[in-house]
């Protein structure tokens, strides 16, 4: 039997070298067109997601996904399920008042189907991106990531499942007991809760059942703490996960994208955590009333949300302008590529830094960890960046236009939403039906945009045979 797998593994890796092969062979114009084709699965992406969307819509349209008699209206089961759907967590209308348990039920199908669905297909994408290359480039991707080939997609879509299930399980294991026993709830209630908050935390949705989001335990850690460690392992990308399951203890053999990951996570983690308890530590209306226990607990708690969890224990409305400015900036980079979180990506943020560092000290090249950054990842870092940038500018115009509320508040609504991100000042509910639609575009955009532009930016990519003269524009 074992001889059997190793005879159909070498035939599956000899098909894909010949493959390659035959496509070398056939010249140019073969290539142009499977640089073209990066449309096909980005279209498919954005179908999928789309028909989803709405069939939640439809769902939650359904008089019985109302608490009460009457049916939802169009604009609120729409903006439900989008920011359901794609992890957000920005809301309309209270999800545990407004909605039946039917209609919990179909947010809470809509979150674990949204997680799920895009981290498979962004690895799936990243796969299509990594056998869109040559034989050299393939082999290159095997040896830094130590895999035995490329472009396992059961094996990638079970082991993203299988993650995935294990950790909302254990999450819900430590929230269960404690809502029961400790907070009172009754135990069917406790069961259903522990659930549900531990797949929105996993999937860095930040939906909660309750009004006040997860403000009545903010001096809990055994439930807070456990939700967070969910929200920042969804948030890292199921490549990191998996190569941290192998090699946990031995970062030396951690592939450049895992290094990159993990110490800009933890720094961001870190900073946010020492600004948001250090600027809100006298604010009356937020931390200034707890003991320092609970403002430490808190605050590192706010510092970790930002990065696209969604969840607050304090009134994020009440945050002083420096608290906000510092979340909106967190919440722009968002989290790990392949993942649940939203934003540029903690990898591109880093990539960035490096590209400014390396001007800094009059470097010809980027070096991280012993390698050297492609320029066309630092290509597509920078478009990534400043397309995002652009959508926010132009999206917080117009809401300022269309809106009476200030500055301060829209922008962090529409990086919110940008970052899927899910924090709110507490002006959602309040913005008028048009405004609510832009940020459906822009949650929707903002979910499946990074991940498109990036596959299309590495798909399109190809070898120019010639280049033009040099010239240099006065810089600064």
């Amino acid at each position: 039997m074992a001889d059997r797998r190793m005879l159909g593994r070498a035939r599956q890796r000899y098909s894909r070298v010949m493959q390659t092969l035959r496509a070398r062979r056939a010249g140019p114009e073969r290539q142009m067109r499977l640089s073209r084709g990066w449309a096909r699965p980005a279209r498919l992406l954005i179908t999928v997601f789309g028909v989803a969307d709405l069939l939640g819509t439809g769902i939650l349209l359904l008089p019985v996904s109302r608490s009460d008699p009457e049916a939802a209206s169009f604009i609120d089961a729409l903006f439900t399920s989008t920011s359901a759907l794609f992890v957000v967590g920005l809301t309309v209308v209270d999800t545990g008042a407004y909605w039946s348990p039917f209609g919990e039920v179909v947010i809470l199908c809509l979150i674990q189907a949204g997680g799920l669905g895009i981290m498979t297909l962004a690895s799936l994408l990243g796969t299509v991106v990594i056998r869109r290359f040559g034989l050299r480039m393939q082999l290159n991707v095997q040896t830094e990531t130590r895999a035995p080939y490329v472009g396992e997609v059961r094996g990638i879509v079970g082991r993203i499942t299988a993650t995935s299930l294990a950790c909302e399980a254990i999450v819900a294991l430590i929230l269960i007991p404690r809502m029961w026993l400790v907070h009172d709830i009754a135990a069917p209630t406790a069961l259903y809760s522990g659930m549900f908050h531990a797949v929105s935390a996993f999937n860095n949705a930040g939906l909660s059942l309750y009004s006040d989001s997860m403000t009545r335990f903010a001096d809990d850690p055994v439930i807070l703490i456990p939700v967070a460690m969910a929200t920042i392992l969804g948030g890292l990308g199921f490549p990191v996960l998996l190569e941290l399951r192998r090699h946990l203890t031995a970062p030396r053999r951690w592939t450049l994208h895992t290094k990159l990951t993990v110490h800009t996570t933890a720094l961001l983690f870190v900073g946010g955590m020492v600004v948001v308890t250090a600027l809100e530590w006298t604010n009356p209306a937020t931390l200034g009333e707890m003991g320092w226990a609970d403002k430490v607990l808190a605050g590192s708690f706010h510092g970790i949300m930002p990065r696209s969890g969604g969840f607050n224990v304090i009134d994020v409305g009440a945050m002083r302008d420096p608290t906000l400015l510092a979340v909106i900036m967190l919440m722009f980079v968002g989290g790990g590529s392949g993942g649940t979180a939203g934003g540029i990506k903690v990898a591109t943020f880093a990539v960035i830094w490096l590209v400014v560092w390396a001007e800094i000290r009059g470097h010809p090249h980027v070096h991280a960890y012993g390698r050297r950054l492609s320029s066309s990842a630092i290509r597509q870092a920078l478009s990534l960046t400043f397309l995002t940038m652009t959508v926010v500018v132009v999206v917080t115009v117009i809401l300022l236009i269309i809106t009476p509320f200030g500055m301060t508040s829209v922008l962090f609504e529409v990086v919110s939403a940008s970052g899927v991100v899910g924090l709110s000042t507490g002006i959602t509910a309040d913005l008028p039906d048009s405004a609510q639609l832009f940020l459906v575009v822009l949650m929707f955009a903002g979910r499946i945009g990074p991940i498109t532009f990036a596959s299309a930016l590495a798909l399109r990519e190809r070898t120019r045979r010639y280049d033009l003269a040099e010239a240099r524009p006065i810089i600064g």
